[in-house]
């Protein structure tokens, strides 16, 4: 098992760690994870995993376009240096391409930005005054037919992490919170 970026075993500086499985370890990603959890990836809280060259990506999500987000969440915020209150309010049902076009909209789109400093800096400023949204609770698979047996695979491996649906997926643009949720900090 390969890793990259790795100042020790138990990555007490807390790094982002790059790991690159062959294929036989990303079939048997679960086994992968108790690896990558042995190196001290998960003090992190997350990891860069670059797939086996074998592995080929979906070719394109045009066959996602209908999948319906049932109940798409907008993330109020108020609140001034440094100390924020966060309100979600359901939004009605939109599908995937309508929350796209949301997304990728002037008003949610990622800012331009210098550096990583300069896109924080810009996050914390706008949080208050542009509400954002999320899709969350998304049922279906986004696999390509060829790729099924990825797909149960994923399904059995995330339910032995905890998760109460693996086939729920979660989208959401630059400026949401939703990735700071507690319960999935198990999967990181």
């Amino acid at each position: 098992m390969e890793v990259a970026e790795v100042e020790s075993p138990l990555n007490p500086s807390c790094k982002i760690m790059t790991f690159r499985p062959t294929m036989e370890e990303f079939r048997e990603f679960n086994r992968y994870l108790a690896y990558m959890e042995s190196k001290g990836a998960h003090r992190a809280g997350l990891a860069k995993v670059i797939p086996p060259k074998e592995w080929k990506p979906r070719q394109c999500y045009d066959d996602i376009d209908n999948l319906l987000i049932p109940a798409p969440i907008q993330q109020m915020v108020t609140g001034q240096s440094g100390l924020f209150t966060q309100y979600n309010i359901q939004k009605k049902a939109m599908t995937v391409k309508e929350f796209r076009q949301l997304a990728n909209s002037g008003k949610y789109c990622t800012p331009r930005y210098l550096d990583y400093e300069d896109l924080e800096r810009k996050y914390w400023k706008n949080l208050t005054f542009v509400a954002p949204i999320y899709g969350a609770d998304i049922n279906g698979s986004i696999y390509d037919e060829m790729v099924k047996y990825l797909s149960a695979m994923l399904e059995t491996q995330v339910l032995s992490l905890g998760r109460e649906d693996p086939l729920e997926k979660e989208m959401a643009p630059h400026s949401s919170t939703l990735t700071w949720k507690i319960p999935d900090r198990r999967a990181w």
